[in-house]
């Protein structure tokens, strides 16, 4: 069952606000956030139940208000941790990886959704059918040359999510994996390159709504897997 009230995080473009746009049709009261406010709150202008929260989940300040706020709206129900960062472009392999860009993205890949979490969890505790997602990616558990920064940052918020899973019985726990998208990121990951092919974030949320809506066990789930039609 899906959340009556939602946070996700990341939500002004990309996977995020087509995530957004398909909760706020089922009537989940969303609040997404993102760093651009001006994006953020022109993307999701006009979508019923959504309230921009624009802000950096890096920022102590900034989490503390996305929980209050839905304390505010009655509760919280579904957190989407969402929110990432790439790292350099293009993508340096490990011997000259700057340090002070890995720390960057651990910041907001992994330290920022377990600090968010840490707040919004005696909301979700109190919720009838209460869920977080972490978004994975393939690079968590496959070694692409040049994505040893951001893997490294997905694998840790994998085994995050995993840990929490295990703490938290009465709240499913999902690393969900979309697999490739049209997306921004995705092409900062290769410049200059066509990525046509990949597709769009719009088409991948329907299996995200079926993980949501058969809530099995806690644990690392990929699109792919949850396609809406294919088999179990």
């Amino acid at each position: 069952m899906i959340g009556h009230i939602a946070i996700v995080t990341g939500a002004g473009q990309g996977f995020g606000l087509a995530l957004t746009e398909a909760l706020a049709r089922r009537g989940t009261r969303v609040l997404a956030t993102g760093r651009d406010a001006g994006r953020l709150r022109a993307a999701t202008a006009g979508l019923p139940g959504v309230v921009a929260v624009p802000g950096d989940v890096t920022d102590p300040a900034h989490r503390a208000e996305l929980v209050a706020t839905a304390d505010g709206l009655g509760g919280l129900d579904l957190l989407v941790h969402n929110a990432g960062e790439l790292g350099p472009s293009p993508l340096p392999p490990l011997h000259r990886y700057p340090p002070d860009a890995l720390r960057a993205v651990l910041e907001t890949t992994v330290l920022a959704p377990l600090a968010l979490t840490q707040l919004a969890l005696p909301l979700l505790r109190a919720a009838a059918a209460p869920a977080v997602v972490t978004l994975s990616s393939d690079a968590a558990v496959e070694a692409y040359p040049g994505w040893g920064g951001y893997g490294a940052a997905k694998a840790a918020l994998d085994h995050l999510a995993a840990v929490l899973g295990a703490e938290e019985p009465g709240v499913r726990v999902w690393a969900f994996d979309p697999g490739d998208m049209r997306t921004a990121m995705h092409q900062r990951a290769f410049p200059g390159e066509d990525i046509s092919d990949r597709p769009e974030p719009h088409t991948v949320v329907p299996a995200l709504l079926r993980l949501l809506d058969e809530r099995p066990a806690s644990g690392r789930v990929r699109a792919g897997d949850l396609a809406v039609g294919a088999g179990r």
